[in-house]
């Protein structure tokens, strides 16, 4: 004996199974815990409470570094971050560009955002979007070589060195201070 199903029937239990089924592939995937120590969640936080999540165009005057085309020259980084809680992707871009050292003459007649422009072409770009480590699922790293402009490179362990170094020793004590 042959039971006859109505047509609806079997479309209502196709979707079910349907959403059964594809339930999983819809699911979040689960965040890693982010140490209270990690250099971007202090950021993060400072930004949120002291800055109310929205940083647009700071810079900073940067360390000092020996030029690898020609070692006796000396030239400074320069910093300029943006910072908005809103974003879904890059809620930090950290851009960074080079000018010759900065003599102290200078400093007391432009201001950080002068040196950032005379430098004329960002040579890396650090794009976070959650707290953690550089390289966590929505990180971009983009790096200018030569006289190219910047293009996506690879997260390494002296990029991620480079990122916490600015973090660290120049972008956090800068808003810390003002």
């Amino acid at each position: 004996m042959r039971i006859r199903v109505p047509a609806s029937v079997w479309m209502l239990a196709m979707l079910l199974l349907a959403g059964v089924s594809g339930s999983g592939a819809l699911a979040k995937e689960k965040t890693v815990p982010v140490d209270a120590n990690d250099v971007t969640f202090r950021l993060f936080q400072l930004l949120d409470t002291a800055y109310a999540g929205k940083l647009t165009d700071f810079y900073v005057i940067a360390d000092v570094y020996k030029d690898p085309h020609n070692p006796s020259e000396e030239l400074q980084h320069v910093l300029r971050a943006d910072y908005d809680k809103n974003r879904g992707f890059a809620k930090l871009s950290l851009y960074v560009r080079s000018v010759g050292k900065i003599a102290p003459e200078q400093m007391k007649a432009y201001t950080p955002k002068d040196f950032y422009e005379f430098g004329l072409a960002d040579q890396e770009k650090f794009m976070k979007t959650e707290p953690g480590p550089l390289g966590r699922p929505g990180d971009t790293y983009l790096r200018a070589e030569g006289d190219r402009p910047l293009a996506t490179a690879p997260i390494t362990d002296e990029v991620r060195k480079t990122y916490e170094f600015f973090l660290v020793q120049h972008l956090l004590p800068a808003l810390q201070k003002k």
